[in-house]
């Protein structure tokens, strides 16, 4: 019946670079043989993943960091305003992966609502954003484990650890972190869940004896006062700026109320990849019933632990006094508790594991239904006949990333990330608005609230937010754009099987 309903108006929207894919032929593509997923995961799976890509070495790093820097132990208030800022384009991913059931995350969401066009720069965008965090984890993992070996007494020669500090060389161990993981994803996305339940049992473990064990050592007066007084800012001039100083002349300041909300921008991206969760919508036995908890559910634990880490760690040790470096840590070393700054070691090893796969799993998803649809070359959208996984994406980007992590540093590449994610959430909002006007016979397992209110707070929130960043983040993602503008126009426009099926006089639902 939906069908019938949704056709007509999908027709007149179905020609040029705008035409949208209705739900339901997005929906019937994932049946073709050769190109469908194996369905295992359940709502815990989801949890897991979720928390797995977000609980990485921030929860140990950024929220002492921050403390110093931006808000002082009011950092605990900047971590709820980000979460809430998550929350708000959670809601809006949840409706959607309820709705529309199929790999690809925002990329599908976009081109159920707002076109092939916006659908393809997302998906671009998505590519860019999980591609260069998994190669910024893999990087930053290698940093970690070459410091156990090193307490270890066993040292890597230069040339092999990585590109740091004016040296250039070859980081094996991020490359052989991200090869294996790779192999492991091929394999199926059971054992892939599996792999990251342990990692992810095991992280936990480590942040909730740290806030246990750190509780017993904080000290009242570390607290106050609880919000510094306001200090002028000292960013960055020109291309190192953020935007909203370049654009409005608004200069922000630390501490303060404001630092609250200046430090919110920062912190939010320890939240990064709770998104994640719905590109595995595809492979979900319920889809309609478990993504939405998977999400939501993700994401009210790892609000949790950050707001409880940072409570802990500003009570532990002045706020003033705190290190950038590893802040927790070295808080323990100062009370005297060098077992626990250790442990902290350790935890955020094996965290970034999990961070790094799921990562590798989001953008293999995304370049697996971008293939499915005949915008990039559809020989990398065959699943694989035993694995039921999309092994040919999996394997060519997992080489692609390994390659990368081998010879990159981290500095930049991180923010690129971030601005990536953060445009995802704006379209994924406007998408939920555009589809209940033009599909309101959807039938919605979950049902974003107090719609359009909801999905604009998100567009407002998440912009003000990229607003936050440097101007020259914002040009290398200007580059990264028109590269996909130009592969798009190339390529993709011609090959699509949505334009062939117009071109040959069929509809969009009959295909």
């Amino acid at each position: 019946m939906s069908t019938q309903h949704g056709t007509p108006h999908d027709s007149r929207r179905s020609r040029g670079m705008f035409r949208t894919k209705t739900v339901e032929q997005s929906i019937l593509d994932t049946e073709e043989p050769e190109h469908t997923l194996k369905k295992s995961l359940s709502a815990l799976d989801l949890t897991v993943f979720g928390v797995g890509v977000v609980i990485g070495t921030g929860i140990f790093v950024l929220t002492g960091k921050i403390a110093k820097e931006q808000a002082g132990p009011s950092v605990a208030l900047s971590f709820v305003v980000a979460g809430v800022v998550c929350a708000l384009a959670a809601l809006c991913y949840a409706e959607f992966a309820s709705t529309v059931p199929v790999a690809g995350s925002a990329y599908t969401f976009s081109y159920a609502s707002l076109g092939e066009l916006p659908a393809w720069i997302i998906g671009w965008d998505l590519i860019l954003e999980l591609a260069l965090g998994c190669a910024v984890v893999a990087v930053g993992w290698s940093g970690y484990i070459r410091s156990l070996l090193d307490s270890a007494g066993l040292h890597l020669p230069p040339a092999l650890s990585g590109t740091h500090e004016g040296h250039f060389g070859f980081d094996l161990l991020a490359t052989i972190l991200v090869l294996v993981l790779t192999g492991i994803l091929v394999l199926g996305m059971k054992l892939s869940s599996r792999v990251t339940a342990v990692v992810v049992g095991i992280k936990v473990t480590v942040v909730l004896l740290v806030i246990i064990a750190g509780a017993f050592l904080i000290n009242g007066a570390n607290y106050e006062p609880f919000i510094p007084p306001s200090q002028p800012s000292e960013a960055g001039g020109g291309l190192a700026a953020p935007l909203s100083q370049l654009i409005f002349g608004f200069s922000p300041s630390h501490f303060g109320t404001m630092g609250i909300f200046a430090a919110a921008a920062v912190v939010f991206f320890a939240f990064i990849g709770f998104d994640i969760v719905a590109t595995a919508a595809e492979e979900t036995r319920n889809p309609q019933r478990d993504v939405p908890r998977g999400i939501l559910g993700s994401l009210a634990i790892c609000t949790v632990l950050y707001v409880a880490v940072s409570v802990v760690v500003t009570g532990m040790q002045k706020y003033s006094k705190l290190s950038t470096d590893a802040p927790l840590a070295d808080a323990f070393k100062d009370l005297g508790q060098p077992f626990f700054a250790g442990v902290i070691s350790f935890g955020a090893a094996v965290g970034l594991t999990s961070v790094c796969m799921i990562l590798l799993l989001g953008q293999s998803r995304v370049f697996f239904a971008m293939s499915r649809d005949g915008l990039l070359p559809r020989i990398f959208s065959r699943a694989h006949p035993r694995y039921g996984t999309p092994y040919r994406s999996t394997i060519v980007l997992g080489v692609i990333v390994a390659v990368v992590a081998g010879f990159t540093s981290i500095d930049e590449l991180a923010e690129l990330v971030n601005i990536g994610t953060l445009f995802a959430f704006v379209v994924v909002a406007v998408g939920v608005v555009l589809l209940r006007r033009s599909r309101p016979d959807l039938h919605r397992s979950f049902r974003t609230p107090w719609v359009p209110v909801v999905p604009m707070l998100s567009v407002l929130a998440s912009v003000w937010l990229m607003l936050n960043l440097p101007a020259e983040t914002w040009l290398r993602f200007a580059f990264w754009m028109v590269a996909g503008f130009v592969i798009y126009f190339l390529y993709g426009r011609s090959h699509s099987r949505l334009g062939i099926r117009h071109r040959q006089g069929g509809s969009k639902s009959k295909g």
